[in-house]
């Protein structure tokens, strides 16, 4: 199903062939989960690229895929000469995303050189926006996923105190997913406090939380290769006026935007919904990212809860919402959730409270 539907990219594209290259898209249309390999699909063929290391992997995890493996002095340009030459490939329709320039130019130069370096085609996001409508299976995967990342955040309101630093917590948070069915986290994790929380992806460090410290927690973990994401801002102690003030109206956005995402609205239109409340408040200078991303495979898909993304929302996507004030030399706060678009509405895959919390 799944490769029948990247081949409607052939015909929608004027291509012959499609070679794919990110680890996300050659797992999500053959199931292969290796690395530093390729995929290759026509109307009569499907391969797999790799290299001695996955070749028994390959033929596992992609049961109707044909795998050819490199070596004996046979590299990856070789072989898709020989694929490109079996059906006289006039337009190849390649992940560009997923290639460095460097590689690009080799495979060209490998496969016919100057003269036939037009018949690369760029798909750019194409091949993701095949994702961006997930499948029953893949949203019990990303539920299964969030659900280790509330149960990371109960877990980690028990070791937060003054004294402890933002790495230790990174460490505590990481550990527990891990250690509650999660292979590996789906991104780098955001531990930042006190004036820290006014970066919104701040990079733990020896800081030590202190009294009066906002603390931003921003952290996910993949399950069986699906991302979980959320955040939650919390105040060590007791919270100023001012931190209140901060806190509600984030939360007060957030509301705005779960109440009105649905399908048929645009990526544009979600984020103006969570936007025009913190600009209200005398914020908007203060919120200087988009709404929210879609989540799968990857932690940052497509489409997204941005003023530049005109994409329409269908049912059946993930979409993050996290609006945020970042406020330098005072602090940030910043809440996430992460939903599916269904027809009338969205539905919260994210359970933790986002009452203000103080510890």
């Amino acid at each position: 199903m799944r490769a029948e539907r990247t081949r409607n990219l052939l015909n929608k594209n004027g291509l012959d062939a499609v070679l794919a290259a990110s680890a996300a898209s050659i797992r999500y249309v053959s199931g292969f989960v290796g690395t530093d390999s390729y995929l290759y699909l026509t109307k009569r063929k499907q391969v797999i690229l790799t290299d001695s290391r996955y070749t028994l992997q390959a033929e596992e995890e992609a049961p109707g895929f044909e795998v050819r493996t490199i070596g004996g002095g046979r590299g990856y340009g070789e072989l898709l000469r020989e694929l490109l030459a079996e059906e006289e490939v006039r337009r190849l329709g390649f992940e560009d995303g997923a290639f460095t320039w460097q590689t690009v130019r080799r495979l060209q130069d490998e496969t016919g050189g100057e003269a036939k370096r037009e018949r690369w085609v760029p798909l750019g996001d194409k091949l993701q926006l095949l994702r961006s409508v997930k499948e029953e299976e893949e949203i019990e995967k990303l539920s299964q996923a969030e659900r280790i990342g509330d149960e990371a955040f109960s877990y980690i309101l028990t070791q937060i105190r003054p004294g402890v630093t933002e790495l230790e917590l990174a460490a505590k948070l990481e550990y527990y997913m891990k250690s509650h069915g999660a292979q590996e986290k789906s991104f780098d994790t955001i531990a930042a406090s006190g004036l820290h929380s006014a970066m919104p992806h701040a990079v733990p460090s020896e800081k030590v939380l202190e009294d009066g410290d906002f603390l931003t927690l921003d952290f996910g973990c993949k399950y069986q290769g699906y991302c979980s994401d959320m955040t939650r801002t919390v105040v060590v102690g007791r919270a100023s006026r001012r931190q209140r003030e901060l806190y509600q109206i984030v939360l007060e956005a957030q509301q705005a935007a779960l109440a009105g995402l649905r399908a048929g609205i645009t990526g544009a239109q979600g984020d103006r919904l969570a936007r025009e409340v913190i600009e209200k408040a005398g914020y908007g200078a203060y919120f200087g990212h988009g709404l929210g991303h879609s989540v799968g495979l990857e932690i940052h898909e497509r489409p997204a809860l941005s003023p530049k993304d005109e994409t329409v929302l269908q049912p059946g996507m993930i979409e993050t919402v996290e609006p945020g004030i970042y406020v330098p030399g005072f602090g940030g706060v910043r809440i996430e959730d992460m939903v599916v678009i269904t027809e009338d509405g969205c539905r919260n895959l994210t359970r933790s409270s986002k009452e203000l919390i103080e510890v």
